[in-house]
């Protein structure tokens, strides 16, 4: 195998003569831009070329380096074009060819015909037999920028609408008019030399001036690998970048038709929803790759490492693209389930689906559950409706159980991962049931699903408040309300406004108004003060109410003068019953008329931790008492 040569190369160079470089139409579409990209280069361009009009001392710069560009070169037939597959540098090859055709452009319009004829050399293959052709062009573009790039090249061709391509192209076209015919720059510099001069040394940098290091990977076998090494250190291509490129090459083996895809299976793929950071623990990566190694997890039932995702997929797939339809039929279950993930965040909330992506994945902050979620939602598994809904409630029942007792959560990923594990040769139709059964099973401290035995006689006396962060209280609160709503149908069909905030009924800072007379001693006060932040003492109110509860007293009498807050000698009793409409509260004013106790306090956080035991009913308790027995003997 010969060995791999990089070698300078000039846009004459790359491109003179009946050539024609494409970029496959799987890679990934233009995304450079003026302010990263297109302003340095066309500085760097005017830089060089000024170096050369300028009367100076120094000796002109002799050359501006652009990065590498890594291509296969194909035997061409007679009368045919040489043809190279682009592998890597399609960004600035394509910027390249528009920087030209924009000053092509600039330079003929104003009548440098010399200098014009030589730049469109660089860009059209003028044979009549590429007439009408893509092979016209000297590149031609990945899928996504085709029509765009055809258009920014050859007017004539249709295109409505916006894209970056075109954009490139305009920067670079008014750009090459304002310094060709001697427009100062913002600081008021003119261009040096006539307009003559400046054409013809233009052309010159545009020519030979601008040099890539070129490396030409025909005849290795492993081009893949060195295209995965060359863009794994440092530079902004995506582990589905990675894989998209190395899919479609092992497609064009088996003879598939990769420009269609491009279009049926991988184009959403190359959209910005799917190529946009979004934080993750502490940090940010796209939801392509975020996506596919949760995809990879549900489908090996093994934990993938994130930067691992590229050699995993290639060991995953490898086998399933040695045919066209093993790797249509793998393409095909990657776009559904894509599809599937991309509508997560249009999930009904009054839907188990939707409640489970709400409440577990966003407020529990428990993404590691999404490549169960994924496998449970996937068309690919088409688990039934009533086998979805057993599974998703016992998940949530055991996220929420375990959180609200603050148990830890430092092995979910594995447990996740074993959880798909106990899917493996179950029926769709039964997986909800095995989910729940899996989950009852578990009895390390780390996994163990809290039975209500266990809520009823520890959550009453637990401190929620400071220990667990404010928007899950108010998830469970609002559950709660939802429950002990639909235990009647007298009461109003009422949805929750957005944004109620947790209130202490019993405030934290009691001792202002609440405190008794005599004072509580140091113990009783400091057993109020746990009492105050357990379950029993927390309510649900809008920001606005809150702002007037505050610390004031329970009943109108105490509250004679209190000013604070507004609504004037009004207690917090009063305030609750005449502008809440949760059932929550209702049941906090009815039989308080006086006063509001620490047994209060305790008698509620019973009630409140039976209602929560009722939203999330817990394991069963045969299949635990059974594991727990086993596992003591």
């Amino acid at each position: 195998m010969p060995p791999v040569e990089a070698h300078p190369r000039s846009p004459r160079d790359l491109f003179e003569g009946r050539r024609h470089y494409e970029i496959p139409a799987f890679q990934r579409p233009y995304v450079w831009d003026e302010e990263s990209q297109w302003a340095p280069l066309w500085s760097d361009v005017v830089r060089v070329t000024e170096s050369y009009l300028l009367n100076s001392d120094r000796p002109p710069i002799p050359n501006h380096f652009l990065g590498a560009v890594v291509y296969e070169s194909k035997k061409a037939s007679s009368g045919d074009v040489t043809r190279h597959d682009v592998i890597d540098g399609q960004q600035r090859m394509t910027t390249l060819q528009l920087l030209l055709d924009a000053a092509h452009q600039v330079i003929s319009e104003h009548g440098h015909e010399t200098e014009a004829e030589k730049l469109e050399e660089l860009i059209l293959n003028k044979a009549s037999t590429f007439k009408g052709q893509v092979e016209r062009f000297k590149l031609w573009p990945s899928q996504a920028d085709r029509a765009a790039f055809a258009h920014a090249m050859d007017p004539g061709e249709p295109w409505d609408g916006e894209h970056r391509v075109i954009e490139a192209h305009e920067f670079f076209r008014r750009e090459t008019e304002r310094w060709l015919t001697g427009v100062p720059d913002d600081d008021g510099i003119f261009p040096p030399g006539t307009e003559e001069l400046r054409a013809d040394e233009l052309c010159s940098t545009l020519e030979h001036r601008l040099v890539v290091v070129a490396i030409d990977l025909s005849g290795h076998e492993d081009s893949q690998l060195i295209f995965e090494t060359l863009n794994d250190r440092g530079t902004p291509l995506l582990k589905a970048d990675l894989i998209k490129n190395w899919v479609f090459r092992k497609g064009e083996q088996v003879g598939a038709d990769v420009d269609k895809w491009s279009r049926t299976h991988w184009a959403d793929f190359d959209t910005e929803w799917w190529r946009d950071e979004i934080s993750q623990g502490r940090q940010s990566r796209s939801r392509v790759d975020i996506f596919l190694q949760y995809w990879l997890t549900m489908r090996l039932h093994d934990e993938v490492k994130a930067e691992l995702v590229f050699r995993v997929f290639a060991d995953y797939a490898g086998s399933r693209l040695t045919t066209l339809n093993g790797a249509e039929a793998l393409l095909t279950e990657l776009r559904k389930d894509a599809d599937t993930y991309r509508g997560l965040s249009e999930l009904d909330e009054s839907t188990p689906e939707g409640r489970f992506r709400s409440r577990v994945i966003e407020t529990m902050e428990l993404a590691a559950t999404t490549p169960v979620f994924l496998w449970l939602l996937s068309e690919n598994h088409s688990v039934p409706r009533d086998q979805l809904r057993i599974a998703l409630d016992a998940i949530e029942s055991w996220v929420i159980r375990r959180t609200l007792l603050r148990k830890t959560s430092k092995d979910v990923n594995r447990f996740m991962v074993a959880t798909l594990k106990s899917l493996r040769g179950i029926e769709s139709r039964e997986a909800g049931s095995a989910i729940r059964n899996f989950l009852s099973e578990q009895t390390a401290e780390t996994r163990y699903w809290p039975s209500d035995q266990e809520m009823l006689s520890t959550l009453p006396d637990l401190k929620l408040y400071g220990n667990i962060r404010q928007w899950r209280l108010r998830v469970v609160l609002g559950a709660v309300e939802q429950q002990l709503r639909d235990q009647s149908q007298r009461y109003e069909v009422v949805e929750l406004p957005n944004r109620l905030e947790i209130e202490h009924i019993m405030p934290q800072g009691w001792r202002t108004f609440w405190d008794s007379t005599p004072k509580l001693t140091p113990e009783e006060a400091a057993q109020r003060d746990r009492y105050v932040n357990t379950i029993g003492n927390l309510t649900l109110i809008t920001k606005s109410l809150n702002g007037s509860l505050s610390n004031r007293p329970w009943t109108d009498s105490e509250a004679t003068g209190l000013t604070d807050g507004g609504e004037s000698g009004k207690g917090k009793r009063t305030l609750l019953d005449a502008f809440s409409l949760l059932v929550l509260n209702k049941e906090i004013v009815q039989g308080h008329d006086n006063i509001w106790t620490e047994s209060d306090i305790k008698e509620r956080s019973m009630h409140v931790a039976e209602a929560i035991t009722a939203v999330w009913p817990g394991p069963s308790m045969e299949i635990q008492e059974s594991a727990f027995e086993s596992a003591r003997s």
